[in-house]
């Protein structure tokens, strides 16, 4: 270097925080100020070669970084001696501080540069400072290098609260509730997106993306819509990207080398979730149900009480407030239940139902139930049944035998039963009277409350008469003595008789037949029963008689013996009678005898009644003659309805050789012959009798009256009138006038079996009538 005045330039770099590049361009002119600025005076001594080395920078600041990132910052070395220099070590003191390229040990000639790299990258947030001290072989060894940097937290987005709860909230209605986003970092974070993971759940609020700064926070609303019962559950996730960065700072150093360095401070960004829980309960109304769903109390005692528990629940999904509990019922109320009552969901609340009966029987009731929830009205059923204090009573109340056959017994139970609600013991039971016993009760007896229990009265009379007794129960119930009447009648055996004692036909023609009636009476005390009738003898019968047939004491029964002989001569038999009376079998002996059939014969025959006038009746007799036996003739019927029978009501016996009388009526309906049979039924060997009819019916004769009158001895008649009456000598009605000197006139208009009266008149030309003439009368006979 030559002895000429040389100008030695520093420079100091202010690298801020921004991110805008600061370029220092360094002259080489002079600089007022400048720190360093010195002239030195060129020696004319020779010295040996020595490094020295200078830094650009005493000092690095890297300002503020975010946690896990880092910044680097250079600094340049140069040698500015006259020999070369190595640089042996070059560590930090604070651990946040590291030192880069180049890689240590390095030798810069003399007259060259290096620089070093220092990277700041903090662990925590907060102020960090140190030093790095770069050793050399310089001639000043040491040189330190300031350091300073402030970590910063990174953008961190925070959410409170991180999880939202919503509790129960009924079906059909929404809920809403916000939760604060906060940049707790220290970097601005962005808010990309917002995912909800559940129908269930809404967000609201949020426009994004959004961008917060270090400690800006903002809301977002939730909403939640159940859209079913039970838990649900779902979340947010936001996505999140914090955002930092650092300025670029170029040196530009010239002098000593042509190359350009460059530092820069690394900016790091990354994206992030964050999650907030969600959850809520979508609940059903609230739903009031009682269990039991009925109440029903069993044999209490009246006077007493029973009480039974309840239990009201919630069972929707919001709270439920009764207000109100209706006992109805009689004997029904409810305790332990203080209204009005709220119960949230799923809560439970108890109380007691009592039943205190009065009287005894089966009662119905209800508890109502009021309340808000959705079936406002619940009801809850009761039901009871009251017994009665335990009391006895027997049946029947009293014990009547009747009629016992003397010499035999008979047995009738009776039942003691417990009709109360309590058990009752039977300490004593005894039987008083003559003839009466008991048994069938093993004492002492406990018979709970409807229950019950049977003994037997054994009735023995010994003779006949009438017996009374009795028997008395003893026990605890309310009724300590129960007396139960006895009563009975010994009787002596039943006794079959027959009445009459035997039974005789008189003579019966054969083929015809007899009833006699027959009567069994029993004159014993007791029933008899008739079991079998046997009948014997040829033509004997029995009717209106069907065993078995059951005779109470005095009691009778009448019957038919019927005899109906199929030959002549005489028959005995019997009737036989079966049964359990002392007298086992009855006999009633039976007798008849038998004739034989009669003749019968009618005269005369045929009957002829020649000619009657048609409307008109003849008669002629007729005769039924018996022979060789009676003869019962029972009708007579005639073929032919113009001859009609009468003179004998049937059913008519004659006897053997007698005869009955008889009128035959011919009234003919037409005119011409007739004919026709009278026929009679009998019991006769030669039956049915048959007379044949004839007759023969005519015409009715025509009547009139010829009526002639002598003349009047007036002059100048010019006519006759005719007059007719029914009534002798009074009520005439003119029938006819003749012009004279007719002086005849005949009626053809008479009617048969009638008499009729007649007059004349004279009537002359002047029309001037006579007085009546004579009566003559006319009698017109009948048909």
């Amino acid at each position: 270097m030559s002895k000429s005045a040389q100008t030695k330039i520093c420079c100091h770099s202010n690298l801020g925080t921004s991110s805008s590049v600061l370029i220092l361009i360094l002259a080489l002119a002079s600089l007022t100020g400048c720190q360093g600025l010195s002239t030195s005076t060129p020696s004319t001594q020779q010295s040996s070669p020595t490094g020295d080395l200078g830094l650009s920078d005493s000092s690095l600041s890297f300002g503020s970084v975010v946690v896990g990132n880092s910044n680097t910052l250079t600094v340049t070395a140069t040698n500015s001696g006259t020999a070369s220099v190595t640089i042996s070590s070059a560590k930090p003191s604070a651990p946040e501080f590291s030192l880069g390229a180049p890689s240590l040990p390095v030798t810069v000639a003399a007259g060259k540069s290096v620089t070093l790299s220092v990277a700041f990258t903090p662990s925590a947030a907060g102020n960090v400072t140190g030093t790095i001290p770069i050793s050399s072989t310089a001639s000043n060894a040491v040189l330190a290098v300031s350091l300073s940097g402030t970590g910063l937290a990174p953008g961190q987005l925070v959410a409170s609260p991180s999880s939202v709860s919503f509790g129960a909230v009924l079906l059909g209605s929404t809920q809403t509730k916000s939760a604060a986003l906060t940049n707790s970092g220290g970097s601005t974070v962005t808010i990309s997106q917002a995912t909800v993971s559940s129908g269930n759940f809404q967000v609201s609020g949020l426009s994004l993306p959004l961008t917060l700064n270090p400690g800006q926070s903002t809301d977002v609303a939730v909403t939640f819509d159940p859209q079913s019962s039970g838990a649900q559950t779902g979340s947010i996730t936001l996505t999140t990207s914090a955002s930092m960065s650092a300025p670029q700072v170029r040196f530009l150093v010239t002098g000593f080398h042509s190359s350009t360095f460059s530092s820069s401070r690394r900016m790091s960004a990354g994206s992030n979730t964050v999650t907030i829980a969600l959850s809520g309960s979508g609940t059903t109304p609230g739903q009031l149900s009682v269990v039991p769903t009925t109440v029903s109390f069993v044999n209490v005692e009246v006077g007493t009480n029973q009480s039974q528990s309840v239990t009201l629940t919630n069972s929707g999904g919001s709270s439920v407030s009764v207000t109100q509990a209706l006992a109805s019922g009689s004997g029904f109320s409810v305790s332990g239940l203080t209204l009005p009552l709220t119960l949230t969901a799923g809560q439970s609340a108890s109380f007691n139902v009592l039943f205190t009966p009065q009287a005894a029987g089966t009662v119905s009731g209800n508890v109502a139930f009021t309340s808000n929830a959705s079936s406002s009205t619940l009801n809850l059923p009761l039901s009871g049944a009251a017994l009665a204090p335990g009391s006895l009573t027997v049946s029947p109340t009293s014990v009547a035998f009747g009629s016992v056959q003397v010499g035999s017994s008979q047995q009738q139970s009776a039942s003691l039963t417990n009709t109360g609600g309590t058990s009752v013991t039977i300490s004593n039971a005894t039987a008083t009277g003559t003839d009466f016993s008991l048994s069938g009760l093993a004492l002492p007896v406990t018979l709970a409350a409807g229950q019950s229990t049977s003994m037997t009265v054994t009735f023995a009379p010994q003779s006949a008469a009438s017996f009374s007794g009795s028997v008395t129960i003893t026990s605890n119930a309310p009724n300590p003595t129960l007396v139960v009447p006895l009563s009975g009648i010994g009787i002596t055996p039943g006794q079959l008789s027959a009445n009459p004692t035997s039974l005789s036909f008189a003579s019966i023609q054969v083929g015809s037949s007899e009833k006699l009636s027959e009567t069994l009476t029993n004159t014993g005390g007791s029933s008899v029963t008739v079991s079998q009738d046997t009948v014997t003898g040829s033509g004997f019968s029995v009717s209106g008689f069907t065993p078995p047939l059951t005779l109470t004491a005095g009691q009778r029964d009448t019957f038919s013996v019927i005899f109906a002989p199929q030959s002549a001569g005489s028959a005995t038999g019997s009737i036989s009678i079966a049964s359990n009376a002392s007298d086992s079998t009855l006999v009633i002996p039976l007798s008849g005898t038998a004739t034989a059939a009669g003749q019968l014969a009618v005269t005369p025959t045929p009957l002829n009644f020649s000619n009657v006038v048609v409307g008109t009746s003849a008669n002629l007799p007729g005769s039924l003659n018996a022979s060789g036996s009676s003869v019962t003739v029972t009708s007579a019927n005639s073929s032919n309805a113009e001859f009609t029978f009468s003179g004998i009501s049937f059913p008519v016996t004659i006897q053997a050789g007698n005869s009955a009388s008889f009128t035959v009526t011919f009234t003919p309906q037409a005119t011409g012959a007739a004919s026709g049979t009278l026929t009679f039924a009998s019991n006769a060997s030669n039956a049915p009798t048959v007379q044949s009819l004839t007759g023969t019916g005519t015409a009715p004769p025509v009547h009139s009256v010829a009526l002639s009158w002598t003349a009047s001895t007036s002059s100048n008649i010019a006519s006759y009138n005719v007059y007719r009456s029914t009534t002798s000598g009074s009520s005439y009605t003119q029938i006819g006038s003749v012009t004279a000197p007719t002086r005849t006139y005949t009626d053809n208009s008479v009617t048969d079996g009638t008499t009729y009266y007649y007059v004349t008149t004279a009537v002359n030309s002047d029309n001037q009538e006579s007085a009546y003439s004579n009566q003559a009368t006319a009698v017109i006979p009948p048909p």
